[in-house]
């Protein structure tokens, strides 16, 4: 167990991304830490994502596809404990652009990991994995144990079960303090290519008149759901109680088809909500069973999910009907 009050600087890769952006407000609102973020200049997440926190957070440009840059950062800060969220995300997307979502979510890991070991720095480094690695799981497996055969299926998830990889090889080889976590799906209104989302985002524009139908692919995945502010305050609690070394899953309670999550949103609405299969919405391969078991996540730290499902929906369409008023 480390001590909280030992931890002066915390880094964030991808700090204006939806996860990272979440993670810099926790820490701002509950700890007292240094909090440094790298982003890329050209980040347009960045000035709606961090209006919360911008005068909390010392911000760093830098692309972690550059070496020479990701030094420049990590000599500069000399961070205590790095959480690393950045990561093109979009398994859609992976399947069109594959090249890049590799090039982009390996090689910039490898640097990352590379930049500290030739700088001789000793910070704890919490790995954030997904549960996208674990792929099109048997049900016999389920619920989902660390030792899960990994079984990817999507482009985005190989590539970041080689950062999974990379992070155990540099503990193994370097003796870095590197902490894996897999989290399973999140609901989180600043990442729009998720479904509970981009349902949302379109409930919302429906209710305001702005679209006619909502559009949606494969409603038949099941999911176990978790509110992405129970989430990040999990990966700080990852810091403080697990091991570096191990791979722990994190997941919510809640769990539930996305068909379900679409006629709940429904019932929430104000109005009507006609909606209708887009094929172009639809993977080439889809994951449909993701149900964790998070026994030794919470045998590790004692840590539960705190916020209510019914709690975390409310949030997310209130946060996009504010959000389409502004559009």
């Amino acid at each position: 167990m480390i001590d909280a009050k030992k931890i002066k600087r915390a880094l964030i890769t991808g700090i204006s991304g939806s996860g990272g952006s979440y993670l810099a407000e926790y820490l701002a609102q509950n700890q007292k830490v240094e909090i440094h973020g790298i982003m890329r200049w050209h980040s347009t997440s960045a000035p709606r994502n961090l209006a919360a926190v911008k005068d909390k957070c010392r911000l760093h440009e830098c692309d972690l596809n550059d070496l020479s840059s990701v030094l420049g950062v990590l000599e500069k800060v000399k961070p205590d404990v790095i959480f690393h969220l950045a990561s093109n995300a979009n398994v859609r997307a992976s399947f069109l652009y594959p090249r890049a979502v590799m090039e982009n979510n390996i090689m910039g890991t490898l640097n990352l990991f590379e930049a500290i070991r030739i700088l001789k720095l000793n910070p704890i480094i919490q790995h954030c994995s997904t549960s996208e690695v674990y792929g099109q799981v048997d049900p016999k497996n389920v619920p989902i144990t660390e030792d899960c055969p990994i079984c990817p299926s999507s482009p985005y998830a190989v590539s970041k079960t080689a950062q999974d990889q990379l992070a155990w090889t540099y503990y193994r080889s370097y003796g870095m303090k590197m902490i894996r976590t897999r989290m399973f799906a999140y609901i989180n209104p600043r990442r729009t290519d998720l479904f509970a989302t981009s349902f949302a985002r379109q409930v919302a524009r429906i209710e305001a008149g702005l679209q006619k139908e909502l559009l949606h692919g494969n409603l038949d995945s099941i999911r176990t759901l978790i509110d992405v502010r129970d989430a990040m305050e999990a990966y700080w609690i990852a810091i403080l109680h697990c091991e570096p070394g191990e791979v722990y899953n994190i997941g919510g309670k809640k769990t539930i088809s996305v068909g379900d999550f679409l006629e709940l949103l429904k019932k929430h609405a104000k109005k009507k909500i006609p909606s209708r299969q887009d094929p172009a919405l639809l993977r080439p391969a889809d994951v449909t069973l993701q149900i964790p078991n998070t026994d030794k996540f919470h045998k590790a730290t004692g840590w539960e999910p705190k916020i209510d499902f019914e709690e975390s929906v409310i949030h997310l369409l209130d946060e996009w009907r504010r959000r389409v008023r502004e559009e």
